[in-house]
């Protein structure tokens, strides 16, 4: 079974270090299916987003609730030791693919170019993450600065992503719609006084594991694979 309503969960530690605008942050970056989720357990930044109305910048602190739904590029700037726990809808999908940097428009329209600037290698990791960060930030300056360039970036990021789509049913049909599916067998077996799964019940865990992120040092957690006690 996977974490609660197919979701994935995951603590973040915002990046610090300036871009090239004077902000400490994360790589600004939008999904294409998955909604986002932040909930603010530690420091104080801001959280950035640009959508067809423009752009907006929400205060962190702790206790912040906030989400996003798809196509919100955001951008989390740190303001002091930001620390938050990631819901993210729909797991699988954002580890699969379903995030768009926003490097400059050009080449988010090629596959090739885009996968290089996304990439990171086995060394000099934390450079690598710096200069992936500085490109996708140049890219969501021009966003923000021109609407008919946002358009083009969304269409830019269906493109990308589309030979994915196949591929990320699969994880949905096995995760979100396995989960919908077992709830509506639940309340079936209720309705008719039904109490046998009880029985079936079960407690699983899944340990952190780190990894680099696009907005800080991830502490993420395999939930489609957790240990049952």
């Amino acid at each position: 079974m996977t974490f609660p309503g197919g979701t994935s969960i995951s603590r973040l530690t915002v990046y610090t270090g300036a871009c090239a605008d004077g902000l400490e942050g994360g790589t600004p970056h939008l999904h294409t299916a998955s909604t986002e989720a932040y909930v603010v357990v530690g420091g104080r930044g801001a959280l950035q987003t640009l959508d067809v109305n423009g752009l907006r910048e929400t205060e962190l602190h702790e206790g912040s609730t906030v989400w996003f739904t798809p196509g919100t590029i955001h951008r989390a700037v740190n303001k002091g030791g930001l620390e938050v726990v990631v819901v993210m809808s729909n797991a699988g999908l954002p580890e699969a693919g379903d995030a768009v940097m926003t490097f400059p428009t050009e080449i988010v329209a090629d596959p090739d170019r885009y996968r290089e600037a996304a990439s990171l290698p086995a060394v000099d990791v934390d450079k690598a993450v710096a200069r992936r960060r500085e490109l996708a930030v140049e890219g969501f300056l021009r966003l923000a600065d021109d609407p008919e360039e946002l358009r083009r970036f969304y269409d830019s990021a269906v493109a990308l992503v589309q030979p994915k789509v196949a591929a990320w049913r699969e994880i949905w049909e096995r995760t979100v719609a396995q989960e919908t599916h077992r709830t509506a067998e639940i309340l079936d077996a209720l309705d008719r006084g039904d109490g046998a799964h009880l029985r079936q019940s079960a407690l699983m865990e899944s340990p952190p594991q780190q990894r680099w992120g696009m907005c800080g040092h991830l502490r993420a957690h395999d939930v489609a694979h957790p240990i049952v006690h």
